[in-house]
C-alpha cells in the first residue's frame, strides 16, 4: 500500500487536532492500566499483559513483584517456580523464558536496570516495538512512539486515521505522522479507554459518542 498523500495527511492531522480536545475531556484520567512502580515492574507486567487481560495480569503481579524485586531475582528463579507464578495468564512457559532471559540480558549488559532507549529495549528478550513504546512512554515519560494495540488498531481505522487494517509498524507511522510527538504516550491511553468504554470491537456504542461528528465509520454506520 503507498504511502499517504501530504493532503491525506493534513486531513488526518485536522482531525487529530480535532479529536485531541475531546477525548482529553473525556478521559482526564488516562493512563496505563498496568499497576507497576519501577521500570522493571512495568516491563515484567508487560510481557505478562500479551494475550491476558491487564486486570489479570495485576492479580498476578501482586505477589510476583513481591517475590521478585530484581532482575536477578528473575534470572535466577527457576523456569518450573515461575512458570507456576505466572501460570494464569496464558502462554506461561514462553513468558517465563523471556523474563528470564530479559533479566539476565538486564544484568549482564545494563547493571541490572532497564535500559532508556528503543534500541536497547527491543533487544532484550520478550521486548518488541510496541512493549519498549510502553515502557518509555509510562516508566520513562519519553514519547519514542505511539503503543498500538487491538484498540488502537481498531479505533485508528475506524476514525480514519489509518487505511493498515492490521499492520501495527504501519498504523504506528501514520500516527507519529500526524499525532503530536508530546502526546503519542497519552494518545494511546485515550483510545485504549475510549475503545473499551464505547468502540468496542463488536458493538460500537456510536449512537452515544462524542467522537461521532468527527468519525466517518460511525456516522455511516447510524445514517446509512
Amino acid at each position: 500500500m503507498k504511502k499517504a498523500s501530504a493532503k491525506t495527511v493534513r486531513a488526518r492531522t485536522d482531525r487529530v487536532n480535532r479529536l485531541v480536545p475531546l477525548l482529553r475531556q473525556a478521559y482526564p484520567h488516562a493512563r496505563c492500566s498496568l499497576d507497576f512502580s519501577s521500570p522493571l515492574e512495568l516491563l515484567v507486567a508487560t510481557i505478562l499483559s500479551a494475550q491476558c487481560t491487564d486486570a489479570r495480569v495485576n492479580i498476578v503481579t501482586r505477589s510476583l513483584f513481591a517475590k521478585y524485586p530484581t532482575a536477578r531475582a528473575y534470572a535466577d528463579a527457576s523456569q518450573e517456580e515461575l512458570e507456576q507464578d505466572i501460570q494464569s495468564t496464558g502462554f506461561f512457559r514462553n513468558k517465563t523464558r523471556s523474563i528470564r532471559a530479559m533479566a539476565r540480558a538486564l544484568i549482564d549488559h545494563h547493571d541490572g536496570q532497564v535500559p532508556k532507549t528503543m534500541h536497547e529495549l527491543v533487544n532484550l528478550a520478550g521486548v518488541g516495538r510496541k512493549t519498549a513504546n510502553v515502557i518509555l512512554g509510562n516508566a520513562f515519560g519519553i514519547n519514542a512512539g505511539v503503543t498500538v494495540d487491538t484498540h488502537v488498531t481498531r479505533l485508528s481505522n475506524r476514525l480514519g486515521l489509518t487505511k493498515h487494517p492490521v499492520d501495527a509498524v504501519k498504523i504506528e507511522q501514520d500516527l507519529m505522522a500526524i499525532v503530536p510527538q508530546d502526546q503519542w504516550t497519552v494518545w494511546s491511553h485515550w483510545l485504549i479507554f475510549h475503545g473499551r468504554a464505547v468502540c468496542q470491537a463488536r458493538s460500537p456504542r456510536c449512537e452515544s459518542c462524542l467522537l461521532r461528528p468527527l468519525c466517518p465509520t460511525g456516522i455511516r454506520s447510524i445514517d446509512s
